[in-house]
């Protein structure tokens, strides 16, 4: 009889097989869940670095770390939108509702820096005259944002759209004006301040040459050519020791790189107008307060400190003299603004040529009357019925300079500005909107009752 056939080989090799087979599945199984984690990482790796760079955190450095992180964020919305990350029928639709002017002849005016101080009160002078205002903005941490967006929600109030972007954006620029023909452009966006350009100068190059710079490049080829109203400021006087000062007073010497570089603008302004047929008219601000104002002034912290009961610093000159300014109430200034747009000649270019000589004006906007930051904090002391703990000290050498004194007599005659507000009636309505917003205890507000019975109230 035959033995059976002996199989053992084979089921050993079937079994060594389904091994490698095994084997083979589990290296492919791992291999495929390492490719996997790696390709999730990478992907949360740019989901996060795409945030960081179009969120950055407040804690960043103010004003020109705004201004640094705002051009990264340029950069992403070029590469995924095409060059301005903004854009679409809503949008389009509410830049162009938002600049169509409601009364006859009325312009269309782009309000750049219109969630700031003087733009945002500026954008609502407007837009209640019947006029069509859009805005820009580009939200950056130099002062606090969140009083920044809270204009902007007062704005959208009135109807006015403030788009959120970067004066060096040119494709952003390109696009409101291929959407909106404006007539007038008021650029009150710059980098502000005269001690901060200690810490962070880039910053005012990006914002106040560099930014101012590549508005006059959209404006002289568009078609209309737009008139153009921008601010300077009285800060271009520098070490000049005349008073009043007027605008045929020298202004080559600057104390400091905010004046520097709004001295640059104004020398750009005459260079864009001689070359391209830009109407442009530079105003010079004298110390600029009211409702709604700037964290980093004077009379703002001031008013922070004395009510939190923290000592301020006042400054005296080397010579031991006072030092005063020129304040300026926000509603001269804004009276100021639209007189000089409603002043302002059509820009004679077409199509990047100069057609015809353009107009180019300098008006100095300021109150006429210095006065010495002693009385400024006598003023804030009554009117918050609270003593502030002073600390006098020198002046240090940080570009501040120790007197302001406008001299208004070419803004009276070409456009009929005549600051109207003195310094106690504005304080007044400062501390009243400040108790307001921030929610200050009762007897502040019962001081500001008592004053108020004193002090005749000013229309707006």
């Amino acid at each position: 009889m035959a033995s059976p056939p002996d199989t053992s080989k084979t089921i050993k090799l079937e079994r060594y097989n389904s091994y490698l087979r095994k084997l083979n599945s589990t290296k492919l199984i791992n291999a495929s869940s390492k490719l996997l984690f790696r390709a999730t990482l990478l992907v949360a790796l740019i989901l996060v670095f795409i945030f960081t760079i179009n969120y950055p955190p407040l804690s960043a450095d103010s004003g020109g770390g705004g201004n640094h992180l705002h051009t990264h964020r340029n950069f992403i919305s070029s590469a995924f939108y095409g060059g301005s990350g903004q854009g679409g029928a809503a949008w389009e639709k509410q830049v162009r509702h938002s600049s169509t002017p409601r009364r006859p002849n009325g312009m269309s005016v782009l309000v750049t820096g219109a969630a700031g101080f003087v733009g945002s009160h500026c954008s609502m002078a407007l837009k209640k005259r019947g006029d069509g205002v859009l805005g820009l903005d580009n939200f950056n941490n130099y002062y606090d944002p969140s009083l920044k967006r809270a204009r902007q929600s007062l704005l959208l109030k009135h109807q006015i759209f403030v788009v959120e972007g970067d004066l060096n954006d040119a494709a952003l620029l390109s696009k409101l004006f291929d959407v909106v023909p404006f007539t007038h452009i008021l650029h009150l966006a710059a980098q502000a301040g005269v001690r901060y350009a200690m810490q962070n100068p880039q910053s005012y190059i990006s914002s106040n040459i560099a930014g101012f710079v590549n508005l006059l490049e959209v404006a002289k080829a568009a078609n209309p050519q737009p008139a153009i109203v921008w601010a300077s400021s009285s800060s271009v006087y520098g070490l000049n020791t005349e008073n009043p000062f007027s605008e045929l007073h020298r202004t080559d010497q600057p104390a400091s790189l905010y004046a520097a570089t709004k001295k640059a603008g104004e020398e750009i302004a005459h260079t864009y107008n001689h070359i391209y047929g830009l109407s442009l008219t530079g105003l010079r601000f004298f110390t600029v307060y009211g409702p709604w104002g700037r964290p980093d002034m004077a009379y703002f912290f001031f008013t922070k400190d004395i009510l939190q009961g923290k000592q301020i610093d006042i400054y005296k000159t080397h010579d031991a003299k006072e030092v005063a300014r020129d304040f300026t109430y926000i509603d001269d200034i804004v009276k100021g603004c639209l007189g000089a747009l409603d002043t302002a000649e059509k820009s004679t270019g077409s199509g990047g040529k100069k057609k015809a000589p353009a107009q180019l004006r300098i008006y100095n906007l300021g109150n006429t009357s210095p006065v010495p930051v002693g009385k400024l904090v006598s003023v804030l002391e009554n009117l918050l019925n609270t003593k502030a703990k002073k600390h006098i000290i020198t002046m240090p050498r940080n570009g501040d300079v120790p007197f302001t004194h406008a001299n208004v007599s070419l803004a009276l005659r070409d456009f009929g500005y005549k600051p109207s507000t003195d310094l106690p009636t504005g304080l007044r309505k400062f501390v009243k909107w400040y108790v307001g917003y921030y929610g200050i205890q009762s007897r502040v507000k019962k001081e500001m009752e008592k004053n108020s019975n004193q002090l005749p109230e000013e229309s707006a």
